[in-house]
C-alpha cells in the first residue's frame, strides 16, 4: 500500500481507505471485525465513520469494538454535525458547528470509539447559522487538548473552504487538513472550484462516492438485474443511459488494458492532484482486497488519457 500525506499536513494516509457507513447497519460486530481485519491486513490505515453512522454511533461502537489493542494502527477519522439529522444533545448543545455541541459530540465519539484521541475530526457538513471563526475556535481547543489531532471537513464548496483557511490565518487556529466531498468518474463537479482550492490552500481531498454506489464496481451492466440488496437496488432513476454508457466505455477500456472498471474508478481517482486518500466502503473483505489492490496498480499516462476522454463533464 501506498502511504500520502494529507494535504500539507504531517498525517499518512493509506491511498485507498475504508469507508466505515455499513458498519452498526448493514453489517454486526462480527462482520465489521472481518472486514477491518482485511483492511488492516491489506495495508489500510485511514478508517472513516461518522456519528451518525449505523443509526446514531452504531459505526462508531463496532470500530471502536473491532479496533481493541491495534488502535495505534490506524488513521481514524470521524465526523460531527450532519444537517438534518438529530444527534439528541438537545438545544442546550446549541448550533452544529458551535462550541458546546462539537465538545459534546467529541466526547460521544470518543466514548462510542473507545479511544482517548480522534486523528481527524471533520465537519460533516456547513453550518451556516454558526461562523466558521467559532468552529475552528473549539476545534482548536481540542487540538490543544490532545482529544484531536488533525481538523477537516466534508460537503464544503470550493469558496467555504478557502474562507476557512483564510480565518485560520487571520486568527491563528488550526486550519482544515481535509475535504472529503463526492468525486468519482461520474461525478466530476468537484474540480470546478474545490479541487483547485484545495490544491491552492494545502488540503487534502479525500473522494468519497467513488465507485457511484457500485456503478463503477462493474458488476451493473445495462440490462443486467441490479443485486438484490445492494446501493442501487430500486434505485432506477439513478441508472440514467449516460452513466451506462460511460461505464460500457470504461469496461471495454478495463478489457483492452487487462483491467477491471474498479481498478479504473480508483486508479484514475488516486492519480489526481489533490486526491490523498479514496475512500471506498466495503461489506466484505473480498471487497476490501479488490479495493485496496485497485490502489496499487497505477494507471500509465496514456490509459489516464482514454479514461478522460469518455468521462469529462459526467455529472450526478
Amino acid at each position: 500500500m501506498r502511504y500520502l500525506p494529507l494535504g500539507s499536513s504531517g498525517l499518512l494516509v493509506s491511498a485507498v481507505g475504508l469507508g466505515c457507513n455499513n458498519f452498526g447497519g448493514r453489517l454486526d460486530a462480527r462482520a465489521t471485525r472481518a472486514v477491518v481485519d482485511a483492511a488492516l491486513d491489506a495495508g489500510v490505515t485511514l478508517l472513516d465513520t461518522a456519528d451518525i453512522y449505523g443509526g446514531a454511533g452504531g459505526s462508531e461502537r463496532h470500530l471502536g469494538q473491532a479496533l481493541k489493542g491495534r488502535r495505534d494502527q490506524v488513521v481514524l477519522a470521524t465526523k460531527f454535525g450532519y444537517d438534518g439529522v438529530d444527534m439528541k444533545y438537545g438545544p442546550a448543545a446549541g448550533s452544529r458547528g458551535g462550541r458546546a455541541y462539537i465538545r459534546r459530540a467529541v466526547e460521544e465519539s470518543l466514548r462510542r470509539l473507545e479511544t482517548d484521541h480522534i486523528d481527524l475530526l471533520q465537519l460533516h457538513s456547513p453550518d451556516p447559522a454558526t461562523p466558521i471563526a467559532e468552529t475552528l475556535a473549539a476545534l482548536t481547543e481540542l487540538v490543544a487538548e490532545g482529544k484531536v489531532r488533525y481538523i477537516g471537513h466534508s460537503n464544503l464548496t470550493g469558496w467555504q473552504l478557502a474562507e476557512a483557511a483564510h480565518v485560520a490565518r487571520e486568527t491563528g487556529s488550526v486550519p482544515f487538513v481535509s475535504a472529503q466531498n463526492e468525486w468519482s468518474l461520474l461525478e466530476r463537479s468537484a474540480e470546478r472550484e474545490l479541487v483547485p482550492a484545495a490544491l491552492h490552500y494545502g488540503v487534502g481531498v479525500l473522494p468519497y462516492f467513488p465507485l457511484a454506489n457500485g456503478l463503477l464496481t462493474g458488476k451493473i451492466r445495462r440490462g443486467a438485474p441490479v443485486p438484490a440488496g445492494s446501493r442501487l437496488d430500486g434505485r432506477d432513476a439513478y441508472l440514467t443511459e449516460e452513466r451506462l454508457d460511460v461505464v460500457e466505455a470504461l469496461a471495454a477500456i478495463a478489457e483492452k488494458h487487462d483491467r477491471t472498471v474498479l481498478e479504473l474508478a480508483i486508479g484514475w481517482l488516486s492519480a489526481q492532484p489533490g486526491c490523498a486518500s479514496v475512500i471506498a466502503g466495503a461489506t466484505s473483505a473480498e471487497q476490501v482486497r479488490a479495493n485496496a489492490a485497485a490502489g496499487e496498480r497505477p494507471l500509465d499516462a496514456e490509459l489516464l488519457a482514454e479514461i478522460d476522454a469518455i468521462a469529462p463533464g459526467v455529472t450526478a
